[in-house]
């Protein structure tokens, strides 16, 4: 498609006065010697046809007098131009000496079509260009929109996009344009590659940028897609990086790419200036407020002398000073920073100055990009509203909760002059996301078997900040459904109230015999005490019951009864023959332990507790953490009404800390205490450990272990028990960063004891209950009834292992292999461990 070459008149003019040949091509604009150099009273228009007589007339501007002159003509024709209304405009002598104004008008465009595009649909294409149906054709925005398009496709990753504008023309002057898009194939980052780094491996580098390499399952995401923005945002999250690992004078020069056409995809280059680690030196606090202790500040610095320097730690402990000298009264109270590097020790002595900042107000607070969510659920992010001093600390901290939402794509939160100079209007510009989720889930592991879930979650209900989730359950040996509801401001204060509905059923399998089904539900309370530490408040109603297969529980003692099944015990004491059965009776096809059977008897069970969770958090990354600190501490009181009553303790501590070459250390230590309040404890109630606290053992493997030798044996669980890991967690640098795998080898040892539920079961008529095992099984003698017999030695349980993790896109996997190195003697052992799931 050829487009025309529009020249402007005083441009033609002055080439007429030299007499300089012209040749025109096509819509050159034409302007007569002669009428330049006169005057005229009026206009005359030709060739209009949809702009009036009178629009077209009004370009053009007498001056003094009511007379055009030269320079009012040239103005007058470089604005009919740019007004892309003409393809087409000539001026000419005509008769009296009027000015003829001949113009030719832009086609109306009839329709917009796209053809070829798979990738973009036309919904969005359309929305892009600037040209539009029943709108004025124009050949310059055509050519804008030709290379809108392309610009679209390479931000997706499609360098190789061919776009073709075609005009086809229709009857009264309108035409159709058609753009044919020739997509080609994703382009994407072939390498990464790092140049300078010698502190942190470019293993470990790739772990903190965006952008990701191309390997065979990055269909299922985009972070391979070069992108040169997200290129950009790396340099700097590099940076960020290195900055908060003490290297002060860091510095990511380029990132270069370099398209490689036999690859078809780009090569990414990041070239860095580390420099040295530095610690810091020495933390002094100064102010120039009067009667404003600055020594005061001192606790809410998180830099301290000795450690790493860590930029991100001034920039909270700066955050936090800021907003306390806020609620002290100095609303304009600012914080600086600054730093003295000693270059020979290696050190940076910080000071934080706190000064007298500029006396300015926040007039208006503008809202720009939010179609579905509501004005006010932003609003509440912010600790600072209309009128109040301006506190950068307190924006900063509004953009981050913001962010944090996941509601939207990006959040940019900036600043305009207001009415006057101590006023100023923040600007908050977002783009919305959707925050709806429809998934089914499934996954398989050698505890609950093959699991398979679907769930509808939205985390902007109605677009008021609501999250609610529904999800549905069905496995081999787990069903059961669920329905949760989060308000995240209660009454307008930052107070999270959550609202959980749940069933679920365990069936018997191989580590268990019985089965159970709980019906509950659970409000709670969340509160965010400070960045790091929360705390959830719960109450807790839940209705329980035991099932169990009729064969484990078929023990009747009573001779009046149509199913009198006598065990060896009560047989033996009443001169019955039990030979048919080998002289085991009821226990000839095994039976389940008492406690288990005591609970069946006693049918559902109805629980009410309180309970809190107190929990603080530093993990550099929640879902895949190589520096910080978890730890959750947790109480349950039982027995605010209900049918049972107990205290429940419970610590779990993770600490996460890089070591050499990409090897991330573990440490975990756990631990919890049943504490009998005032009924008798049941079995359901006691803890019950397996691999979760000790690897290479089966669920419900560890602890008190019923002996009946010809019943199920089963674990009764204990009252206190303590446990502690010790993983190295290590990638296959020999593979590919995305491929998301790496290996762990570990230690794990602890114990679980102190049995305190049913021992011993009779009935009003003191007829021994089945379950009470006598001292000898021969059904020649008598025997002594001695209530329920088990295991409760106090053996340390140890065991080595390695396993192996993957981020995989189907969620995340782990498999696990390990050896007991001591265990007690009726523990149950799995050496073979896996679990996982995916979502789909």
């Amino acid at each position: 498609m050829k487009f025309g070459l529009r020249l402007r008149g005083g441009l033609l003019a002055t080439l007429i006065m030299f007499g300089a040949p012209v040749v025109a091509p096509v819509g050159a604009v034409f302007v007569s010697s002669s009428v330049l150099a006169q005057t005229v009273q009026s206009i005359s228009v030709q060739g209009n046809r949809r702009v009036e007589v009178e629009t077209i007339r009004s370009y053009f501007k007498p001056g003094p007098g009511g007379r055009l002159d030269q320079g009012a003509i040239d103005d007058g024709l470089k604005a009919l131009i740019e007004t892309g209304l003409f393809q087409d405009v000539r001026i000419n002598r005509g008769p009296g000496g009027q000015i003829v104004v001949s113009v030719v008008e832009n086609p109306v465009i009839g329709r917009i079509a796209f053809e070829g595009n798979k990738k973009i649909k036309d919904e969005q294409l359309t929305l892009e260009v600037q040209s539009k149906a029943r709108g004025t054709f124009s050949r310059a925005m055509v050519q804008s929109d030709t290379l809108r398009i392309a610009e679209i496709y390479r931000r997706s990753g499609r360098y190789d996009v061919r776009v073709t504008p075609e005009v086809i023309e229709q009857p009264n002057n309108r035409v159709d344009l058609v753009f044919t898009i020739e997509e080609g194939v994703k382009t994407g980052v072939k390498s990464i590659e790092f140049v300078g780094n010698n502190a942190f491996s470019s293993y470990r580098l790739r772990d903190v940028i965006k952008t990701r390499e191309t390997n065979l399952l990055s269909f299922l995401g985009s972070g391979d897609v070069y992108d040169p923005d997200r290129v950009e945002a790396d340099r700097d999250l590099i940076r960020r990086f290195y900055l908060k690992n003490g290297y002060a004078d860091v510095q990511v020069v380029a990132a270069l790419t370099e398209y490689d056409p036999e690859k078809k995809g780009f090569n990414v280059t990041f070239k860095i200036e580390e420099g040295a680690q530095y610690r810091v030196g020495a933390v002094d606090f100064r102010s120039s407020i009067p009667n404003f202790d600055p020594s005061s500040m001192r606790g809410y610095s998180r830099v301290h002398a000795g450690s790493l320097y860590n930029v991100e730690s001034v920039e909270k402990s700066v955050e936090e000073m800021q907003i306390e000298a806020s609620r002290r009264g100095y609303a304009f109270a600012v914080v600086r920073p600054g730093g003295d590097r000693n270059f020979e020790a290696h050190t940076v002595s910080v000071v934080f100055n706190i000064d007298e900042g500029p006396r300015t107000y926040i007039e208006r607070i503008n809202l720009r990009g939010n179609t579905r969510t509501r004005d006010y659920v932003i609003r509440r992010e912010f600790d600072i509203s209309e009128g109040d001093a301006y506190n950068r600390a307190l924006v900063d901290r509004a953009e981050r909760r913001l962010k944090n939402l996941d509601y939207f794509k990006s959040v940019k939160i900036t600043t305009e002059p207001g009415s006057s100079s101590d006023r100023v209007i923040l600007i908050v510009d977002m783009e919305e996301k959707s925050t709806g989720d429809f998934s089914v889930s499934g996954g398989y592991s050698t505890t609950d078997g093959a699991l398979a879930e679907v769930s509808i979650s939205e985390r902007n209900l109605l677009g008021r900040g609501l999250f609610a989730k529904a999800s549905v359950t069905y496995g081999q040996y787990a069903r059961g459904y669920s329905l949760s509801f989060v308000e995240p401001y209660l009454l307008d204060y930052r107070v999270a109230l959550g609202l959980d509905l749940y069933q679920r059923q365990q069936l018997a399998n191989n580590y268990i015999s019985y089965g159970t089904k709980t019906l509950g539900f659970s409000p709670r309370l969340g509160f965010s005490l400070r960045e790091d530490l929360s705390l959830q408040l719960r109450y807790s109603i839940y209705q329980q019951e035991i099932t169990l297969p009729s064969y484990l529980a078929n023990c009747n003692n009573n001779p009046g009864s149509a199913a009198f099944n006598p065990s060896p015990a009560y047989a033996a004491a009443n001169g019955i023959d039990l030979s048919s059965s080998g002289g085991l009776g009821c226990y000839s096809d095994g039976e389940a332990s008492l406690p288990v059977r005591r609970e069946l008897a006693s049918g559902k069970t109805l629980t009410s507790a309180l309970g809190y969770t107190l929990t603080y958090n530093t993990l550099d990354n929640n879902k895949n953490p190589s520096d910080g600190l978890l730890i959750d501490f947790r109480q349950d009181f039982a027995g605010v009404g209900g049918d049972v009553s107990y205290l429940k303790t419970v610590a779990d501590g993770k600490y996460y800390a890089p070591l050499v070459s990409d090897i991330v250390g573990l440490v975990r230590l756990q631990g919890g205490i049943l504490t009998k309040m005032n009924d008798d404890l049941r079995m359901l109630d006691h803890f019950q450990m397996g691999p979760n606290l000790v690897r290479g053992f089966a669920p419900n493997g560890i602890g008190p272990r019923d002996l009946n030798p010809f019943g199920s044996r089963d674990a009764l669980g204990g009252t206190k028990y303590w446990g502690a890991s010790l993983e190295l967690q290590m990638p296959f640098w020999f593979l590919p960063k995305e491929v998301g795998l790496k290996g762990a080898v570990y230690a794990d040892a602890g114990g679980l004891y102190d049995y305190k539920g049913p021992t011993s079961w009779t009935t009003t008529n003191e007829v021994n209950v089945p379950g009470c095992i006598p001292s000898t099984f021969d059904p020649s003698t008598t025997g002594t009834c001695t209530g329920l017999v088990y295991d409760d030695s106090k053996v340390i349980r140890s065991s080595v292992g390695v396993g192996l993790i993957w981020q995989s896109p189907f969620g995340p996997l782990r498999f696990d292999y390990a050896v007991p190195l001591s265990k007690g003697k009726y523990d149950r052992t799995q050496e073979f461990r896996f679990g996982g799931g995916t979502t789909f």
